[in-house]
C-alpha cells in the first residue's frame, strides 16, 4: 500500500515547480529508488528509508524495493471552481481520487511573480480553496440526499446510515467547518469514506518559502502553522526554489548543498514523512538474499492484513508471522543471530505490526 497525495494551490504559488522538482529528484536517485511518470501530472516516487538500505546491505539483497507514494499535480484552482470556473470540474474530480491534500501556500515575497489575488496572504489563500471545496461538498450532499428519499421510505438500512452521515457533514459545512471535523464512529468509517467528501480528506499545508527561510520558516509560514494547529492539520516548510536546484544535482552534491543551506534533508523526505504522519502510515520490511522490500500499512494493522498487502493469499491462509524488531535485527547482525538470541517471535492473527518490524509470513496455500 502506498498513498496518493494531491498537490493543490492557487496559480503562481509554486505548486507545479515543487511537483516537478520532487519528481526530478526522485528520478535522479540511485537505482534502488525507481521513479516513473504515470501521466504528465502524476509522479510515482520511492519513499527514502535508510533502514531498507541497511537491511539490503546485511542480506546482500540482489534487489531493493522501496515503498511507493504518488504525487498528483492537480489543476490550479481559482475562485468559483465549485461552479466550474477555470479548470474547476477537473480539479474537483482529481481531488476525489487522492488520499490526502498537500496544499501549497505562497509564503514568499517576489515582485516578479504575480499573485492571482494581488497580495501575499497564505492564510487567505488556504481559505479560498477550503471554501470552494466546502461549496462543492454541500452541492454533492444535497444531490445525494435527494437521491436517497425513495430508499429511506423503504427502510433501506444502508440509506439510513448514509443519510445520517450526510446530515452530520452538512451541519458541519453550514457551520463553516470542513467535513473532516465530524467525529465518525469506527463502524461508520467505511460508509463515511464512500461519501468521497472533498473536505473529509486530511490536509497538509506546504509553506513554499524563499531560499533564506527554508530552514527556519518566516512570518508567513508561522501564521500557517498557527492555522494548521487550530485545525489539527499538518504543516511542512519547503523552498520549491531549493528543491528545483537539488533536482539538478547528483546525490553527493545535493547533500553538500543542503548542508550549506542549513538543511538536514531534502524537501521530498520531509514531505513524505509529514504525509505518513498525516495518514497514520508506517513501514514493515521483508529481507533476504533475493530481495529487501519495504511495505506500507496503516498504524494498528494486524499481521494477517499486513500479509495481505503482499498478496491476498497470504492473508487468507495466514498461519503466523515470524517477527524481529528492526533494532534487534541490526544490533544482533541479522535473522539467524536474532533467532539464536531469542529475539524472533512467532506472532498470531491478533498481533499488531509495529513500525520497522522485519517479518516472514507462514501461510496455507
Amino acid at each position: 500500500m502506498g498513498f496518493k497525495m494531491g498537490i493543490v494551490g492557487l496559480p503562481n504559488v509554486g505548486k507545479s515547480t515543487l511537483f516537478n522538482a520532487l519528481t526530478k529528484t526522485a528520478a535522479a536517485q540511485a537505482a534502488n529508488f525507481p521513479f516513473c511518470t504515470i501521466e504528465p501530472n502524476v509522479g510515482e516516487v520511492a519513499v527514502p528509508d535508510a533502514r531498507l538500505d541497511t537491511l539490503a546491505e546485511m542480506n546482500a539483497s540482489k534487489q531493493v524495493v522501496p515503498a511507493r507514494m504518488t504525487f498528483v499535480d492537480i489543476a490550479g484552482l481559482v475562485k468559483g471552481a465549485s461552479k466550474g470556473e477555470g479548470l474547476g470540474n477537473q480539479f474537483l474530480a482529481n481531488i476525489r481520487e487522492v488520499d490526502a491534500i498537500a496544499h501549497v501556500l505562497r509564503c514568499f515575497e517576489d515582485g516578479d511573480v504575480t499573485h492571482v489575488e494581488g497580495r501575499v496572504n497564505p492564510v487567505e489563500d488556504a481559505e479560498v480553496i477550503e471554501t470552494e471545496l466546502m461549496l462543492a461538498d454541500l452541492e454533492s450532499i444535497e444531490k445525494r440526499r435527494a437521491n436517497l428519499v425513495r430508499k429511506l421510505k423503504g427502510g433501506d438500512k444502508e440509506a439510513v446510515t448514509q443519510e445520517r452521515l450526510l446530515v452530520a457533514a452538512q451541519e458541519a459545512l453550514e457551520d463553516g467547518r470542513p467535513a473532516r471535523t465530524v467525529e465518525v464512529d469506527a463502524e461508520d468509517l467505511k460508509a463515511w469514506k464512500m461519501l468521497q467528501l472533498l473536505t473529509a480528506k486530511p490536509v497538509l499545508y506546504v509553506c513554499n518559502v524563499d531560499e533564506g527561510s527554508a530552514s527556519e520558516g518566516n512570518a508567513f509560514s508561522a501564521k500557517v502553522a498557527e492555522m494548521a494547529a487550530e485545525q489539527g492539520a499538518g504543516t511542512v516548510v519547503i523552498s520549491a526554489q531549493i528543491e528545483e536546484e537539488i533536482s539538478q544535482l547528483d546525490p553527493e552534491e545535493a547533500t553538500e548543498f543542503l548542508s550549506e543551506m542549513g538543511l538536514d534533508e531534502a524537501g521530498l523526505d520531509r514531505l513524505i514523512r509529514a504525509g505518513y504522519d498525516l495518514l497514520e502510515l508506517q513501514t514493515y520490511f521483508t529481507a533476504g538474499p533475493k530481495e529487501a522490500r519495504a511495505w506500507t500499512i496503516k498504524e494498528g494493522t494486524m499481521a494477517p492484513q499486513a500479509a495481505g498487502v503482499i498478496h491476498g493469499d497470504f492473508e487468507k491462509g495466514f498461519i503466523r508471522a515470524e517477527t524481529i524488531a528492526y533494532d534487534d535485527y541490526v544490533t544482533l547482525g541479522g535473522e539467524a543471530k536474532a533467532k539464536e538470541a531469542g529475539k524472533m517471535r512467532a506472532e498470531g492473527k491478533v498481533y499488531v505490526v509495529k513500525d520497522g518490524d522485519v517479518l516472514h509470513f507462514l501461510f496455507n496455500t
